[in-house]
């Protein structure tokens, strides 16, 4: 069991990696073809979830790396599902 836990911890950084530029890059070339992207909180998702990610990587007590890893794909895939309103087209009395 020690050696599946050995390679966990040197390939999930890179299957988090892989995935998040896929996740990142797909939006981007989807947004681009035809019509204005609908603007999200991917981004800032995404830099959210990085900061949680250490902190519970530091929390509790596993490689900070993986944690940050992890916070950044998850906050991409949750900020990338909620939409930002339009505040431009609002009524303003």
């Amino acid at each position: 069991m020690e050696g599946f836990t050995d390679f966990m911890s040197a390939a999930l950084p890179w299957i988090a990696t892989g995935l998040l530029l896929a996740i990142f890059f797909a939006r981007a070339v989807h947004g681009k073809k035809g019509k204005k992207a609908e603007e999200n909180y991917g981004s800032d998702g995404m830099a959210l979830g990085m900061c949680f990610g250490v902190a519970m990587g530091t929390a509790l007590h596993f490689d900070i790396g993986l944690g940050m890893m992890a916070g950044m794909l998850l906050g991409l895939l949750i900020g990338s599902g909620m939409k930002k309103e339009d505040n431009h087209s609002a009524h303003h009395d």
